[in-house]
């Protein structure tokens, strides 16, 4: 479990493919203290890392992660966001976080705001996912309170320190993104579908 709180950015230095999965090889500043089998969300994905060799260590992600989330588009020399998994003791200052990516999202538009910045993501809302307004949402791992919320879009405010320590000053118009709804929302949403009077 994760708290979509961003530990640090990595730098992608390699890309294999391997049949249909594709090992990543991140060069991160806390690669030290990790360990094989170690579970650490990349941009909110959660994947395992399978090789260490400091300072860069190598996570898996399979086909059908690669299709759901923005990990098949990575390449050499970008960067993405890290957070490794909460301690039972840790203070959950975000929100909870599975590192489970529900559906991606394409950035519309971002609009500088006196010191800060409105990011614009619109995402297909067929697959019945949604957003709240003042609610909780993770994008690429990074929790985040949702503002301006619509049926297939919504806005997020960003302050200086999380665009400056995240990837979120890389993002460009037509960036996808990974998103992550909040969790007690999913299953309040799959319980008014399955008990919903008729």
């Amino acid at each position: 479990m994760f708290s979509g709180i961003v530990e640090a950015t990595g730098r992608v230095i390699a890309v294999r493919e391997e049949q249909g999965n594709k090992h990543f090889t991140i060069e991160a500043p806390f690669t030290q203290e990790l360990r094989i089998d170690q579970s650490i969300a990349h941009n909110g994905v959660c994947l395992t890392v399978v090789e260490l060799e400091a300072p860069h260590y190598t996570v898996t992600a399979i086909r059908e992660t690669l299709i759901k989330s923005n990990l098949g588009e990575l390449c050499e020399g970008d960067l993405v966001n890290l957070e490794r998994s909460m301690r039972p003791d840790a203070l959950l200052d975000g929100h909870i976080v599975q590192g489970h990516v529900d559906q991606t999202a394409r950035c519309t538009a971002i609009t500088e705001a006196d010191g800060s910045w409105y990011y614009t993501f619109e995402y297909d809302s067929s697959a019945g996912n949604i957003t709240v307004e003042k609610g909780s949402v993770a994008v690429n791992g990074v929790s985040l309170t949702v503002v301006n919320s619509q049926p297939d879009s919504f806005q997020v405010a960003i302050i200086p320190y999380t665009h400056e320590h995240t990837n979120f000053h890389t993002f460009r118009v037509g960036t996808t993104v990974n998103l992550e709804f909040d969790i007690v929302g999913k299953y309040i949403t799959k319980l008014m579908q399955l008990y919903r009077v008729k």
